[in-house]
């Protein structure tokens, strides 16, 4: 007899909340990291020491991509969880995490001698041991997330953040150098896995063996989709260090990870949102097209002009941050941060022809666009860093040509709607940056201009940015009010103490 669908929430949160939650924890999680990477970059570790670990953690990745195997997405696509698909679905996780701590731990000795770096391979252990509390958190934040339950991820990232941050500053200020990061990284994998048992037991055992083909097979398109895409992403620090010095890699490393956690605190977390939103648009037989439309309205209005004004920003940033020994951060971060504001043009390009059946094509693009981010990469590097990071960019036309077509035949978009969000988007970034761009022109250069200077511009041009949603009449505007709004209400009837409640 089929068992009812293992404790769900008490009341799933729409959209909007479960939007509230995914922010409010990407932007604590953004501020531990932040803070905690600035203090060990600009006292504890040099570039070198970075790229050392960036190669590592690159190699990992691309390892242990698929630890979670789908199961979020194959979870959330369930059209009911049973205590037994709960029971098996966790079984594959354990399975799939011992798997690739294994692979992680073999590879350590060859990737220390291929780029002739023997300290990767304490490195590579101690980082193949934290994929182990993996499955301690994949299958209790999937089974939040089909039910809308992102204030477990708050809990859940927030203190994985904080125990990591802290193990990393403590470790670089005893002068343990990149193996500080590794340990770090363990430390927040277990903190993590034991904060979500806490909030929603899902330990894989007894082991449930029986019935797993289904999810194997789910698992593994899943995977593939998802390998191919970690190649193209975690490459980058792969190829750098191949053709260039530790030095190198660690200012591209640093760049990138910059640009990736500012992405991430603007709007990376309501990513998560969207994937089980939209398969109940498919599920209700409603057209996907006026939904995905508010979804680039939002991430254009909001992504565009972060990421520009990173880009406009990164001379001063990287100085008032890091001190010039990352000076070289600036030039490879602007180019970064423009590669973004491309990215964000067609967003979900992954989820959603998983969501609709369009494996096959996205896996066809997928491999493509992996095969010409490594080779544009590799032919920059022949220029140098800055060469590197050029190479980005003329990725960033090979992407939307790639994708674009696909994403139409997928979400069946209004093209002029399509076209008019764009310029709207487009007329609001360019006010957002004006002020920066004025205070260069007419007063101080990117080298001289300080905190005040910088933090004024900033909020002037963030006025300016909001005022311009308004008087174009931005589908985003409405939205941004909306998440304020219903953010003040849940601080007000729900405070953070009673997460779980």
């Amino acid at each position: 007899m089929t068992n009812p669908e293992p404790s769900p929430e008490p009341a799933a949160m729409g959209v909007r909340g479960a939007a509230v939650w995914a922010m409010a924890g990407q932007y604590c999680g953004f501020a531990v990291q932040f803070a905690s990477s600035v203090i060990i970059s600009r006292w504890f570790l040099g570039p070198a020491q970075l790229g050392l670990y960036s190669i590592a953690i690159a190699l990992a990745l691309v390892m242990a991509v698929i630890q979670d195997f789908g199961m979020a997405r194959h979870v959330a696509a369930l059209p009911r969880l049973t205590r037994e698909d709960l029971a098996r679905c966790a079984t594959v996780s354990l399975l799939m995490a011992a798997g690739i701590a294994t692979l992680i731990a073999a590879m350590a000795w060859p990737a220390g001698q291929i780029y002739h770096q023997p300290g990767l391979v304490p490195i590579l252990l101690i980082i193949a041991a934290s994929y182990l509390f993996s499955p301690l958190a994949v299958m209790p934040l999937a089974v939040m997330s089909r039910t809308m339950g992102f204030h477990g991820h708050f809990a859940v990232n927030l203190g994985g953040a904080l125990v990591q941050g802290a193990v990393a500053v403590a470790l670089a200020a005893l002068g343990c150098g990149a193996v500080s990061l590794a340990w770090a990284t363990l430390a927040g994998a277990a903190s993590r896995g034991l904060i979500a048992q806490i909030m929603r037991p899902t330990l894989p055992w007894p082991l449930r063996l029986d019935g797993i083909a289904p999810i194997l097979g789910s698992g593994s398109r899943l995977s593939l989709i998802t390998v191919v895409g970690a190649l193209g992403s975690r490459m980058p620090d792969m190829v750098v260090g191949r053709f260039l010095p530790l030095h190198a890699v660690g200012l591209f490393s640093r760049a990138v990870g910059l640009s990736d956690q500012f992405r991430m605190l603007i709007a990376g977390a309501v990513g998560q949102v969207f994937f089980p939103a939209f398969a109940r648009i498919r599920d209700r037989g409603e057209p996907l097209g006026p939904a995905y439309l508010r979804v680039v309205a939002g991430y254009t209005a909001v992504l565009w002009p972060g990421m520009a004004g990173l880009a406009l920003a990164a001379r001063p940033i990287v100085r008032l941050l890091y001190g010039p020994a990352w000076a070289g951060v600036a030039p490879v971060l602007g180019m970064v941060a423009l590669l973004e504001v491309v990215l964000c043009a067609l967003p979900l390009h992954l989820d959603l022809p998983v969501l609709m059946g369009r494996t096959g094509r996205l896996v066809v693009r997928n491999v493509i666009d992996t095969a010409a981010s490594v080779i544009l990469l590799a032919a920059g590097c022949r220029w140098g860093l800055n060469g590197a990071a050029a190479s980005r960019l003329v990725y960033a036309v090979v992407w939307v040509l790639l994708y674009a077509r696909l994403m139409d035949d997928v979400v069946r978009f209004d093209r002029r709607a399509l076209m008019l969000v764009y310029v709207k988007s487009a007329v609001a970034s360019a006010a957002a940056l004006m002020p920066l761009a004025l205070v260069y022109g007419l007063w101080l250069g990117p080298d001289a201009v300080g905190v005040a200077a910088l933090g004024g511009a900033t909020m002037l041009g963030a006025a300016l940015w909001l005022g311009c949603l308004w008087a174009t009449r931005h589908p985003a505007f409405g939205d941004i009010v909306g998440l304020v709004h219903h953010g003040l209400t849940l601080l007000r009837r729900r405070p953070l103490g009673h997460l779980s409640a």
